[in-house]
Formats: C-alpha cells, sequence, structure tokens
C-alpha cells in the first residue's frame, strides 16, 4: 500500500515528504494508522547526526493511532485499537532489564537497523526510532505499541509517547523532587512544558523556568512556573536570589548545551541535585574542577527517556490528564499537517520550535 511519509535520504540532508510503499505486517507486527506525532529535537539530533540511525530512513517517533491490520501471532493488540507508539521496548532479558532498568535496555533500539518500507523507486528505508511516525501509516514491532489509556484523544495521546514520559520521569524517577522542594527548568520547549507541569504534580514549592525567548513566559507560568528567569550570563546568580541565596534543590536541563548543563548545576545549592534530559553533541564538553566537586557536593545525572518504564507510567500519566493535573494541549505550540514538517525543523535549527503536533 502507498502512503505518504517524511523521508530523510541522508544524514544532514533535508527531509523529503514523498510516497513510500508499505507493506502489510508479517508476524509480530502490527500496520497503525497514524491520528498524530509529536516533532521532537531529538528527530532533529537524528536528522544532523548527533545521534546515529541507519538512513535513508522515515523519522518520527512520539505518536499515536489506529490499529489496521495485524500479522500473525499478534495477540496484545487487533484492529480498530487506540494504541500509543513505544519507540523503546526492552526486551526484559538484557543486563539493565534485569535490574528493572528498561529505560536502558541495550536492544530497544534493534529494530531501527530493519528495513520496513520501500520509496516508490524501490529503496529500502529504516523506521528511524524504530516506529517510522512521520507517516499516514506505519508497520511497527507488536512490543512497539502500548493501549491508548482511556479518556484520551489520540492527537493528544501521541505526546505521552516521548515528551510526557520524558519530563513526568525527569521530575518524579531521576531527580526525585520532594513536595516542597524548589525546581529550576532549563528549556521552555515540549519536554521543558513536560517538566514543569510534573514539578507542579510534584508539590515543588517554587518553580523557575528558564528560556532564551522571552515569548516563552506565557507558556511556562501556564504549565506551572512560579518565575521566569531569561537566560544570560547571570541565570545561575538570578536563580540564586530567587531562593534566598542558596539555589534550588533540583535542576533539569532540557537543552543538551555545555554551558547549560554547566548553569544550571551552578543553580543548585549546595547538595543540590542536576538531571540532565537534553541530547548534546560530542563537541559539548562540560568541565569542573576536583574542589568544586568536593566543595558543593552536588549530584550531577543524566536521564534516559525519563528513566521511565511506559507500560507503568503511562496509565498514571492518563489518570494525571482525566484528572486535569496535566494539560496536554499546553505543550502543543503549533498544530501542523505532515507537509509542515521540514519547516518545522528549520524553526528547530533557529532556535523559535516549541513542540509542533503533526495532525494525519
Amino acid at each position: 500500500m502507498v502512503v505518504r511519509a517524511a523521508v530523510l535520504p541522508s544524514i544532514g540532508s533535508p527531509l523529503e515528504v514523498t510516497e513510500i510503499e508499505l507493506p502489510e505486517p508479517g508476524p509480530g507486527q502490527v500496520r497503525v494508522r497514524l491520528a498524530a506525532a509529536g516533532v521532537c529535537h531529538s528527530d532533529l539530533s537524528l536528522s544532523n547526526g548527533t545521534m546515529r540511525v541507519p538512513v535513508p530512513a522515515v523519522l518520527g517517533h512520539e505518536g499515536a493511532g489506529t490499529v489496521v491490520s495485524v500479522g500473525e501471532g499478534v495477540v496484545s493488540v487487533a484492529p480498530g485499537d487506540g494504541v500509543v507508539l513505544n519507540w523503546a521496548p526492552s526486551c526484559g532479558s538484557c543486563h539493565p532489564c534485569s535490574l528493572g532498568e528498561v529505560w536502558l535496555c541495550v536492544n530497544a533500539l534493534t529494530g531501527a537497523g530493519a528495513v520496513y518500507a520501500r520509496t516508490s523507486a524501490g529503496t529500502e528505508l529504516h523506521p528511524g526510532l524504530n516506529v517510522a511516525a512521520f507517516a499516514q501509516e506505519t508497520v511497527v514491532a507488536e512490543n512497539c505499541l502500548l493501549p491508548l489509556p482511556g479518556g484520551i484523544p489520540l492527537t493528544e495521546a501521541a505526546l505521552l509517547g516521548c515528551a510526557v514520559l520524558t519530563g513526568y520521569g525527569a521530575i518524579h524517577h531521576s531527580a526525585k523532587v520532594r513536595e516542597g522542594e524548589t525546581v529550576a527548568v532549563f528549556g521552555v520547549g515540549g519536554v521543558g512544558l513536560a517538566t514543569l507541569q510534573s514539578a507542579r504534580i510534584a508539590g515543588a514549592s517554587r518553580i523557575v523556568a528558564v528560556d532564551v525567548s522571552p515569548a516563552k513566559e506565557e507558556l511556562a507560568r501556564r504549565a506551572g512556573a512560579t518565575d521566569f528567569v531569561l537566560a544570560s550570563e547571570t541565570t545561575a546568580k538570578d536563580i540564586r536570589k530567587l531562593t534566598g541565596g542558596h539555589g534550588v534543590d533540583v535542576a533539569v536541563e532540557c537543552v543538551g548545551r555545555a554551558v547549560t548543563i554547566r548553569t544550571a548545576w551552578e543553580s543548585t545549592r549546595r547538595g543540590g541535585r542536576t538531571t540532565v534530559v537534553g541530547i548534546g553533541g560530542k563537541d559539548q564538553q562540560v568541565s569542573f574542577n576536583a574542589l568544586e566537586i568536593f566543595h558543593w557536593g552536588r549530584t550531577l545525572s543524566g536521564c534516559v527517556y525519563g528513566n521511565s518504564d511506559p507500560a507503568r507510567d503511562l496509565p498514571v500519566l492518563a489518570e494525571h490528564v482525566r484528572a486535569g493535573r496535566l494539560d496536554l494541549g499546553a505543550m502543543v505550540s503549533e498544530r501542523i499537517g505532515l507537509d509542515g514538517i521540514p519547516a518545522a525543523f528549520d524553526n528547530m535549527l533557529a532556535g523559535k520550535g516549541g513542540r509542533a503536533l503533526v495532525v494525519f
């Protein structure tokens, strides 16, 4: 069957919205008609080579849709079911999985090297981060799907597959924010907005949003920020002033730049905790001296996919949405069609991008 998709021909090349030939699902596979897909900065990192994927590929890893058909042996879903795509399914048997750290599964991305479709000229295509959500329809392995939680619209549910899991997990699983603690969130994009809302849900007493764009203040405050700081050379000092000179208990960095990581660390109190969510390149080197590491007693940790277990956390997030504590609509800066994806990438490169939602 022919469907339209956004294809990455090679690393560093512009995306091409074109027709591809998508086969019927084989054993253990499911065909899904996409309702929506989020345009995440990680997709930009894949397209420019910061993170490596086999190419040519169809990108897009945050999506939701309806099952069209299933292959032999599929038992967890049936045609007509609403589903959320899970781009990082855990195998359950590798060493991290045996420790319960499913977000570090060593086999999670093996499907990205497979051939899942072809161009009209017969060129083999890979499924980006397993799920190839930048297309009208996709074919994925059964374990790349999670049941759609009740009461959540399909289009908004797309955001649960990456941005919300990451932001929520950064607060609740990685930083383990306690009620009454103070939090600073660096970067008010899609993940940053989810992080701000999650800090509010956790009961943080003061939530400081930091961004280079003053236009992000309204979005940040809507998501739960009590304060907004325009990023500058004095950001760490500005945050300490807001917290009695001590610094925040927790900083979450959602940008992936060395200077931002360092500033986030400096913004925390003595003994504070910094969680790095942003994905930076190898050229982004962060430096610390041995004395300051000892003196400040701070913790700096990485955070993959929010240290989340999607099967466990998705129902929890859905309950927050239904109860009105988590507003998925507040995370979307614009709604676009499939043809709008290349422009959304350009906006992210120019530093203007929030979380664009592709609605099919």
